[in-house]
């Protein structure tokens, strides 16, 4: 089959639907023997590097992200991918909207719903924007993956879209996140990004939904029972994240909060490493990769007890209530303090972890492009197609 992927998230988005993209995709390019490629990306994308598979071409649109946007998705032209890619068999989105084609099948991934079911957590304008194209790039879709049950769930009541017409394939974590022994690689990313000595981590977009504000005040309440102990939060600066450095002024934390910024994904795993706890109190996640990327290298996880967040972590982390900062304070002083709880959670998530690969849910997504793929008819109404 001639397989068109949309690769703009994986070269634009430095976390969430980027990283997915980019462990799907590698996964693919290492598994998939028989398929071949066309990795759909703007004029105005870096060059992806190389991915070691002939099967794999980069098709260069010849207009920007932006241009395309509004002529697909504004004013929903009939611009086809197809008639740059060639015939497709099928056509995979892994980030929410599909663009128009003459033909082929398609396949849309949704990773979560937060625009519906926390819309005080996003721009405005964004969630204006993914409130039209995506109910109808659903009802397009020939199939739609979820990364978890709970999107599944939610796809279902929030939109109305038949169960049997979605999919779920989990996320899943890297190889190079694992438990590291060698002291030089901790030691330099210690350093690198001058990172204290005993620290409870925080990996993801400094944004609302993350519930950083919570974790904050949560922090505050063990600092003094935990003098040596520090918060370092690692991302990128998203949206409305004002109140968040605010926090940290009004609750008196500057000098215990480290904001490392942006961490490249080589350097992670060593961060990771480092932490003593991680925390993960996000109100609603669709699948959550920073717990389990934490579990693979051996960390003690305490994370909410809402959306899919139980079903990827399992019995293998703490789980509280995002809202509660009683609980998570409470929950945070027993991890630093349990040697034991620690021990434990560490087997537990390193067990955890490894139930999800990149391997494997690319093997389930090749079923997912044969089921889909297998006998399309070329002749199917293009008008189908259009955005």
């Amino acid at each position: 089959m001639h397989i068109g992927l949309d690769y703009t998230s994986a070269l634009r988005q430095r976390a969430g639907i980027g990283r997915y993209t980019r462990g799907m995709v590698s996964a693919l390019a290492t598994l998939d023997t028989q398929n071949r490629y066309s990795l759909v990306i703007p004029r105005d994308c870096i060059q992806p590097p190389a991915l070691g598979s002939n099967r794999m071409q980069v098709c260069r649109l010849p207009l920007t992200d932006w241009s395309l946007t509004i002529i697909w998705h504004r004013l929903r032209l009939p611009l086809y991918v197809d008639a740059f890619t060639g015939p497709l068999d099928v056509f995979h989105s892994p980030d929410f909207v599909l663009p128009p084609l003459r033909s082929g099948r398609t396949i849309v991934t949704v990773h979560d719903l937060s625009f519906i079911r926390y819309p005080e957590c996003a721009d405005r304008g964004l969630v204006a924007y993914l409130s039209v194209v995506v109910p109808r790039s659903l009802r397009r879709a020939d199939l739609i993956l979820a990364d978890s049950a709970w999107t599944r769930q939610d796809i279902v009541t929030l939109l109305g879209i038949p169960a049997e017409k979605i999919v779920v394939v989990p996320a899943g974590v890297s190889a190079e996140y694992h438990p590291i022994n060698d002291s030089s690689i901790l030691n330099a990313a210690r350093v690198r990004y001058r990172l204290p000595g005993r620290f409870i981590l925080h990996v993801g977009t400094l944004e609302p939904r993350k519930n950083l504000v919570r974790l904050l005040q949560a922090f505050q309440r063990i600092a003094d029972q935990e003098p040596e102990i520090h918060l370092v939060l690692v991302g990128s600066k998203g949206w409305l994240y004002q109140d968040i450095f605010a926090s940290v002024e009004r609750l008196r934390l500057a000098q215990r909060v480290v904001f490392p910024g942006y961490v490249a994904d080589a350097d992670l795993p060593a961060i990771y490493n480092l932490a003593t706890v991680f925390a993960y109190p996000s109100l609603y996640e669709g699948f959550g990769i920073p717990p389990l990327e934490a579990m693979a290298c051996g960390v003690p996880v305490v994370c909410s007890n809402s959306s899919s967040l139980p079903e990827v972590v399992g019995d293998a982390a703490v789980q509280v209530e995002p809202t509660d900062t009683d609980a998570l304070a409470a929950a945070l002083l027993r991890l630093l303090s349990d040697d034991t709880l620690r021990h434990s959670l560490r087997s537990r998530g390193l067990a955890r972890a490894r139930l999800f690969t990149w391997e494997a849910a690319a093997q389930t997504l090749l079923r997912v492009y044969a089921r889909v793929g297998h006998g399309h008819d070329q002749t199917e109404d293009t008008e189908q197609r259009r955005a």
